[in-house]
């Protein structure tokens, strides 16, 4: 079987994902961990004198050798993706192949392959989130100092720091460092318990033998490196599935974010933090000029994606009826490869993002001096009360002035709230001109944000 661009291919084959994650996902290495798992319980069944030395090493010589193109066919004939590969892997091994499988049913190997697959692919995202969490931590503390304009409801608010800000997108990253982490290490797998989560057929197949069925159990799994659910049904428990998506999706979030306000502030009327643009880039088909985000809107596009995938394996969970249903198989054919490769996507955009981040200080400065007086309008508010004003007259004195003065900015005119404010005889009763210009002049009204920024960093760096 071949493909090529004169059939559909997902986005996810060629354009999104890396080659890392997209080799976790694919067929061949799917077969592998099956013929894997299979080793692994005749391993164990050969340790309950099941099968023989003989068997068992026939099998570990034909572990690698996917046959896709025969599994195909003969899946076309019975329909069944398992024993088709069963069969396969069974063709090649003379002397082993009669004894693959015993005692097993389908998801007694499939859901074991998935989770191996799962758990590597959570393992690879927490190597890109090193990085991201290293170069983040480079420009927050390169930045912790810069003051910034600060914006509430969209609207021009108080000074924070560029540094700060960004601390905002590394705490919540730090938080999905965190689970998905804690999940790589804790996914557990179905073991070996039959059609039903029993075991019963490994009971009846080992009676006799010195070995129980927890005992095999327990051998595949450490063979496999994984430990197991305690309890299942024909299918490990779909709500780890859940859990996991829930993960990836709370990635995606942290990045939309950060996508979304660099979107923000990349717009000329902001102008003070761009994406990079190459020499020979083309912004748009109509308009030469356009300088457009398309790799932070590819980050929102997908992350959005991304977003809905956990309803769908809520779903699987809540109505995998008695002892399972086979309504969650063909979505999660489709939902786990994408999400994974969907989160490689997203932090591989980002860090190249983050490594080509530009800042412009003139546009952060002129917005400061635009909009500067506005916010340094708390520090004056304070400065009045601990000088004995009433609080609230003092704020609608203020507020009279600045909303005029917002006005005028606004059609175009200069900022005079300063002179105002200073010619303001209810002010003055409080405190002289010289210290209300003070107050309004003052561009390090962002009290603890440099040292919380440079905390921030200092966590990223130690994860």
């Amino acid at each position: 079987m071949t493909f090529s661009h004169d059939t559909f291919l997902s986005p996810l084959t060629w354009r999104y994902g890396g080659s890392k994650m997209r080799h976790l996902w694919s067929e061949t290495h799917r077969r592998r961990l099956m013929r894997r798992v299979w080793v692994a319980l005749a391993e164990a069944q050969h340790e309950a004198g099941l099968v023989s030395e003989e068997q068992l090493d026939d099998l570990r010589t034909h572990v690698d050798d996917v046959d896709i193109e025969r599994t195909s066919a003969i899946e076309n004939e019975i329909q069944h993706d398992l024993m088709a590969e069963l069969r396969t892997f069974a063709e090649q091994c003379q002397s082993g192949g009669s004894v693959l499988h015993m005692g097993a049913t389908s998801t007694d190997i499939l859901d074991n392959v998935d989770v191996l697959r799962v758990r590597s692919g959570l393992e690879l995202l927490c190597i890109q989130m090193r990085g991201l969490c290293e170069k983040m931590a480079d420009l927050i503390e390169f930045w912790s100092d810069t003051p910034v304009l600060g914006f509430t409801h969209l609207q021009p608010a108080e000074p924070t720091t560029v540094g700060y800000r960004m601390a905002q997108y590394g705490q919540d990253l730090l938080s999905d460092y965190s689970e998905i982490s804690r999940l790589a290490a804790s996914l557990l797998g179905k073991g070996m318990k039959g059609a039903v989560g029993t075991s019963a057929s490994f009971v009846a197949l080992l009676s006799g033998t010195d070995a129980s069925a927890a005992d095999m159990e327990a051998r595949v799994m450490a063979s496999l490196g994984l430990e197991a659910f305690t309890a299942a049904t024909q299918t490990y428990p779909r709500k780890q599935d859940w859990m996991v998506l829930n993960a990836l999706a709370g990635l995606g979030g942290t990045l939309y974010r950060f996508a979304f306000d660099l979107r923000i502030l990349q717009s000329p009327i902001i102008g003070e933090v761009f994406e990079p643009f190459g020499d020979k880039q083309v912004g748009s088909s109509a308009m030469p000029f356009k300088r457009n985000p398309i790799s932070a809107e590819k980050i929102d596009s997908l992350a959005r994606y991304l977003a809905a995938m956990p309803r769908v394996a809520w779903d699987n969970a809540a109505h995998s009826l008695l002892e399972r249903t086979l309504d969650d198989s063909a979505n999660r054919r489709l939902m786990l490869p994408q999400a994974f490769l969907i989160a490689d996507e997203l932090l591989r955009t980002t860090t190249r993002l983050l490594r080509g981040l530009e800042f412009d200080e003139v546009a952060m400065s002129s917005n400061m001096r635009t909009f500067g007086v506005f916010t340094a309008i708390e520090p004056l508010l304070m400065a009045l009360c601990k000088a004995g004003a009433d609080r609230q007259q003092m704020h609608a004195y203020i507020r009279d002035h600045a909303m005029r003065v917002w006005e005028e900015v606004r059609r175009g005119h200069p900022n005079t709230l300063a002179q105002a404010l200073c010619a303001d005889q209810e002010l003055l009763r409080h405190l002289p001109v010289s210290e209300i210009e003070g107050h309004l002049r003052s561009g390090e009204h962002f009290g603890l944000a440099p040292d919380r920024a440079r905390d921030i960093a200092r966590l990223m760096r130690n994860i």
